[in-house]
């Protein structure tokens, strides 16, 4: 899908950005990802909060076939309802949606662990003065 096309559809939603994922392309505000583009069709992220009003606009969920498994795996994204495909007012509405259920999962997930400084180290502790070995010339190494 041309990066023009979703700048112009998406216009009205605010300032974001766009990068290559999964073949396509992820787009970004906040820097958090509330959309992506794979296989030229639109994907907003979506959560129990946003995924009733998804489904009554006739969108469907993204889900694939796990290579290994044979299993679909339902990722948290649905079609960009079809009345929004060319209404860039529509399509603003939904990706703000989708950036709010991108906000609830980054606010679920646990934080992450701050490492002190010797952890980060390896727990290195250093060698006593003196300690370092003398090469053939006498120099130490």
């Amino acid at each position: 899908m041309d990066q023009d096309h979703l700048r112009d559809l998406f216009a009205g939603f605010g300032p974001f950005s766009m990068r290559r994922l999964f073949g396509g392309l992820g787009l970004y505000a906040d820097g958090l990802i509330f959309a992506c583009v794979i296989r030229d069709e639109i994907r907003i992220k979506v959560d129990e909060v946003t995924a009733p009003a998804f489904e009554a606009a006739g969108a469907r969920p993204w889900v694939y076939v796990h290579k290994t498994g044979g299993k679909p795996v339902t990722m948290p994204y649905w079609s960009l309802p079809e009345a929004a495909l060319d209404d860039p007012e529509a399509a603003a509405g939904w990706a703000r949606l989708g950036l709010e259920a991108a906000r609830r999962a980054a606010a679920a997930k646990p934080a992450p662990k701050k490492r002190s400084a010797e952890a980060a180290l390896g727990e290195v502790t250093p060698a006593p003065l003196g300690s370092m070995q003398r090469g053939a010339s006498g120099k130490r190494r």
